[in-house]
């Protein structure tokens, strides 16, 4: 499944500051390149593909496709190791109340705002979305890319919507912000995740370095 090239490709469509991604992906690399590009034949030939982002969905469907990358991610998300960030993960669903926009279709289901009525805490305090800091990530199924972090482990969080699968399972992870909610996926070879790894301390890190080293 892998290419002989050895690189990992962070597809850069112009939403988000990437440099923390690339810096912590080389910090785990073991050698292997790692280009942030905008070039789909770069993202062809890459060994692995990491798909992050931030931003508004209808933003980042826009840019994607006005950068040529549409095609790029599709193909990489059927064919090799691919992880997906934040709106990268959100990006992958059929649609997003965000803007009322589409996405790319390759995992069933939408991808919904946090409910202002469930956004209190067991005591009643009021919630504030976006959902942002350190959160609990509950692993639903055993993963390579869950080795060596501790279920439970907490990640760093910036988000206002969520995706939910048509499909239940494909849910990895799950955290409770109001409302327990879907925050890592999985199914072959994609695994996608609303948190920041990058952000994440040693959690985050053991994420990346376990995709570094997956031979889905």
């Amino acid at each position: 499944m892998a290419n002989k090239s050895g690189t990992i490709a962070v597809i850069d469509y112009g939403m988000g500051n990437l440099r923390s991604v690339w810096q912590a992906l080389v910090h785990v690399a073991q050698g292997r390149g790692v280009v942030v590009t905008a070039d789909p034949s770069v993202v062809a030939t890459a060994e692995r593909v990491v798909f992050p982002g931030q931003g508004a969905m209808p933003d980042c469907m826009r840019e994607l496709d006005a950068r040529g990358l549409r095609q790029a991610v599709l193909d990489a998300a059927k064919n090799k190791p691919f992880l997906g960030i934040c709106i990268g993960l959100q990006m992958l669903f059929d649609h997003s109340e965000e803007g009322n926009v589409p996405g790319l279709g390759v995992f069933s289901g939408r991808v919904r705002r946090f409910p202002a009525d469930s956004m209190v805490t067991p005591g009643g305090g009021k919630l504030k979305v976006p959902h942002m800091g350190w959160n609990e990530v509950i692993q639903s199924q055993s993963h390579a890319l869950w080795s060596g972090i501790e279920n439970g482990a907490r990640f760093y969080f910036v988000h206002s919507y969520f995706v939910d699968p048509s499909d239940r399972g494909c849910i990895s992870g799950t955290t409770d912000y109001g409302i327990p909610f879907t925050s890592a996926v999985a199914r072959d070879n994609i695994f996608a995740i609303q948190c920041h790894p990058e952000k994440s301390a040693q959690a985050g890190l053991a994420l990346l370095s376990n995709f570094v080293k997956w031979t889905p």
